[in-house]
């Protein structure tokens, strides 16, 4: 609970720090602050500080009632030369002249705005739930922005399987895409131009062959082959809304040993009854709990491969899935303690099964919890490993 001789305050840098960003809907590379105080008859006044140059743009777009600059909260003492303390001082003396002693802020709250409070007299307090529940209930808005990112995402997705299955085949079994080997990095490199040309950034995708991809996180490397399972994990984030897409699938160029067509089976099976038990008011842990139930219905393990497990070992190592929004990976888990789903919950459901002596099978889609269950962003993809 906040107190009404509480102030909220928030700062640091809005491109990178998305809390700040989702509270203000103001995206800027130099610090800001941002003060909630309560005024008369139970109402609150949220200002908003920004550098100078930032001001017009601050009116136009983000979410505030007072619009400042550091020099008008300036303290006797003058402002620092360094922009990060300077902001941080404009908004002690903001909360001094609106009479603020006290104030509470997230967890997010950089150190030297808490030293520089502290410093002027007013007691800050971490909540450290502070603002989670609002960036984890989307709103029609966000997810309109995250449906489009996730139907990019499984655009690129598409063009890389499709590139991996329909490539040719050398003597020595290795892939080949207009007569010259089709690697992990060139892969990669298409998915990079096509998120170029759409207005996404692109982290580092991962496609990973054959062994390397028992390894749910190894970008892959080298020259691909066929009959070799192949994960493609793509996570892009918009340009412009800020949200990221997380999609994965398997392919297999030519024939698919019986070994992986089970592993793929039994991972199709884990993530439908994921889905099912994905909704509101269940855990994280209870979504996880069904993935590992069918895991284990087919005969494969959970959890860290013992030391000494022959390179046949074959398991999930990881949780179900994350949060997904203005973070790649932010609350709630799909884990074990991971917590209750809430109404507008945008998570990824992605259980895999990871074999040295084969490789890594993983699909990944994101859903957004609702009051029926859990609804597919994008637009679908299929969820076999030939993409022919």
């Amino acid at each position: 609970m906040i107190s009404n001789d509480e102030a909220i305050v928030m700062g640091g840098i809005s491109a990178t720090n998305m809390t700040l960003f989702h509270q203000t809907r103001f995206r800027v590379g130099d610090p800001l602050a941002f003060a909630d105080i309560s005024v008369a008859n139970g109402a609150r006044k949220r200002t908003l500080i920004v550098r100078d140059i930032e001001l017009d743009r601050a009116q136009q777009h983000a979410r505030a009632d007072v619009f400042a600059v550091p020099s008008e909260f300036a303290p006797a003492a003058g402002l620092s030369g360094e922009r990060d303390v300077a902001t941080a001082q404009a908004l002690a003396e903001c909360l001094r002249r609106a009479g603020v002693k006290r104030a509470v802020c997230d967890r997010t709250f950089p150190g030297v705005f808490m030293h520089v409070l502290v410093g002027a007299g007013i007691s800050v307090r971490c909540d450290l739930e502070l603002f989670q529940s609002a960036r984890r209930s989307k709103d029609a808005a966000e997810l309109k922005a995250m449906d489009e990112s996730q139907r990019a995402t499984e655009d690129a997705i598409e063009l890389a399987c499709r590139l991996i299955a329909r490539a040719g085949v050398n003597k020595n079994g290795e892939l080949v895409h207009e007569d010259a080997p089709l690697s992990s990095e060139r892969v990669r490199g298409e998915i990079d131009m096509f998120f170029a040309r759409r207005g996404f950034e692109n982290p580092r995708s991962i496609v990973a062959g054959g062994a390397q991809g028992a390894d749910c996180h190894h970008d892959g490397d080298g020259v691909l082959r066929t009959g070799e399972l192949v994960m493609v994990d793509i996570f892009p984030k918009s340009k412009s809304s800020g949200y990221w897409g997380d999609c994965t699938r398997t392919v297999v160029h030519g024939t698919v040993s019986p070994q992986a067509a089970k592993m793929h089976q039994a991972v199709v099976q884990a993530k439908a009854a994921a889905v099912r038990a994905a909704k509101v008011g269940a855990t994280g842990s209870d979504v996880h709990g069904e993935t590992l139930r069918v895991i284990h219905e087919h005969g494969f393990s959970s959890g860290t491969p013992p030391v000494d497990a022959p390179d046949s070992w074959c398991g999930m190592v990881h949780g179900t899935g994350h949060g997904l929004g203005l973070d790649v990976h932010e609350p709630p888990l799909m884990d074990r303690g991971g917590l209750p789903l809430v109404a507008g919950d945008v998570i990824t459901i992605e259980p895999g099964l990871y074999c040295k002596a084969i490789g890594g099978v993983r699909i990944e889609d994101a859903y957004v919890i609702e009051a029926t269950g859990a609804r597919r962003l994008g637009r679908g993809l299929p969820e076999a490993i030939d993409w022919r």
